[in-house]
């Protein structure tokens, strides 16, 4: 269904371009900038400046001389601080969310929850930094006084992806700032300028210069960040195998690592049909499918796979592909070429491979880029295939059918990028089976996969490509902190 515009993007403002570094926005050292094309329109919206060496060197430097102030900030003040953010943040929704939707593609409703969120987290950091409580131990030795306490680690390198880029900002930020440290953040070129725009309420908040820096970059940057001596931990957001080339550059530092995710969604011979394949589409449908979270592929029993293939397809009839700034518009483009031709190359494949197009097949046509994607579904997929063994990261839903619970939970972890699966059954003994024995981070009973709320620990599960470290509540400042330990000696 195509709509007519009701955004143009002149009248969207992009109030920054530059890189922010020590409180201030600045160019590049050497100038040199790229442009940032709205997936929406075509339209290059900024050149926005490409940091180097230089550029690192000075935000690195200038990070670790205001973390060392900011970690002898009592957390009170702190708290204060990021709550004021928050607030902050909370005022500019309206302009953040149209420069959100305009330089990533998703609906503006979904760029609204982002910014709402993003707000939130400031909030919600602010109230677990202040309750980070160490602990008094026993000692075997009656001279001895044994606590615990936590510190911030240090300064950070934060690297975040184009799908979720202020959000995710916020994940590493809030929790981040709350518990002492400093962080030089490196959003895509892809998606820089909501960032750029709402970084500038940290000054007004009270956060002290220097002590976040904002350095959009690709490539051999990103080698350049998280290898600097000047940098004692790394947050990161992405795929697996960035995650893969980070860790290995960064060696020993400390790391957060949220990787791909090809979560199943495995609905059993006793679900309610229907609410599990509404489910299954609408987790493949937010952002695109862009998400780490979306349904990746579904597993259904055999004996329900009829009906769950005809109410997928009555479900993703209902997507409305369009202009992402109106508002009967659930589906809008995806962001990038790269990740499209991605899925045109697992589609590709279904079709030699003969499996059935249930809906959608392809690129759509009539609109002002060709990143906007046909939701499709296809049925009798191979556990082999493209659709089912790699993150296909778009609005697909791929059917796969298994006779058994057994056969079911065998493919199901089958699979390296299992970072939060769904399962729908009516029985309980069913569901803790399945919540217990998936390979993922996080199950979901009886909702969709791409569920996520800001206070839930999520990240992937040891022994798979999917990371380590949770995101979410106390657990990221967890995460973000050394747990020290004092020790006195009483005559």
């Amino acid at each position: 269904m195509t709509l007519s515009p009701v955004v143009a993007a002149a009248d969207i403002l992009v109030p920054h371009s530059q890189l922010y570094i020590a409180g201030d926005y600045v160019d590049a050292a050497s100038g040199e900038t790229t442009d940032v094309v709205s997936p929406v329109t075509g339209e290059v919206i900024a050149a926005v400046a490409v940091p180097g060496r230089e550029d690192l060197d000075r935000a690195v430097a200038s990070a670790r001389e205001a973390q060392r102030a900011w970690s002898r900030v009592g957390v009170w003040q702190r708290a204060a601080i990021l709550h004021k953010v928050g607030d902050l943040i909370a005022a500019k929704r309206d302009e953040l969310a149209h420069l959100l939707t305009l330089e990533q593609g998703k609906p503006l409703t979904e760029s609204y929850a982002d910014i709402d969120e993003t707000a939130q987290l400031f909030h919600l950091h602010s109230e677990d930094a202040v309750r980070l409580h160490g602990e008094t131990l026993p000692a075997n030795d009656t001279h001895k006084r044994m606590w615990t306490f936590y510190q911030g680690v240090g300064t950070w390198a934060i690297v975040i992806p184009w799908n979720f880029p202020v959000l995710m900002f916020a994940e590493f930020a809030a929790p981040g700032l709350a518990t002492g440290n400093a962080l030089v953040v490196k959003p895509p070129t892809h998606t820089p300028l909501t960032l750029l725009a709402a970084v500038e309420v940290l000054e007004e908040a009270g956060v002290p210069a220097g002590l976040v820096s904002i350095l959009p970059g690709e490539g051999a940057f990103g080698a350049d960040l998280v290898s600097h001596p000047g940098i004692d931990a790394i947050g990161f957001i992405g795929s697996s195998a960035t995650a893969e080339r980070i860790v290995t550059t960064a060696g020993l530092k400390r790391s957060i690592i949220e990787a791909s995710g090809n979560g199943p969604v495995v609905v059993l011979d006793d679900a309610d049909v229907e609410a599990a394949a509404r489910a299954a589409v609408r987790g493949a449908y937010y952002n695109a499918g862009q998400v780490c979270c979306a349904t990746g592929r579904v597993l259904v029993a055999s004996s329900v796979r009829e009906r769950f293939v005809e109410a997928a397809r009555a479900a993703a009839q209902e997507a409305v592909l369009g202009d992402p700034f109106h508002a009967a518009t659930t589906l809008g483009p995806m962001n990038n070429h790269a990740t499209a031709s991605k899925v045109d190359a697992h589609l590709a494949e279904a079709r030699e491979r003969g499996f059935e197009f249930v809906v959608g097949g392809g690129r759509a046509s009539g609109f002002p880029t060709d990143l906007y994607y046909d939701f499709t579904v296809v049925d009798g997929v191979a556990p082999d295939a493209l659709l089912s063994v790699a993150e296909t990261f778009g609005p697909v839903v791929p059917i796969i059918s298994a006779d058994t619970d057994d056969e079911l939970l065998r493919i199901a972890n089958d699979d390296a990028l299992g970072l939060q699966g769904a399962v729908f059954t009516k029985d309980l003994s069913r569901a803790y089976r399945f919540v217990e024995q998936m390979r993922t981070g996080q199950v979901i009973v009886n909702d969709s996969n791409g569920f996520w709320d800001i206070n839930m620990p999520f990240g992937g599960v040891g022994g798979s490509r999917t990371g380590w470290g949770r995101i979410g509540g106390k657990h990221t400042l967890l995460d973000m902190s050394d747990l020290r330990t004092g020790v006195i000696h009483l005559d």
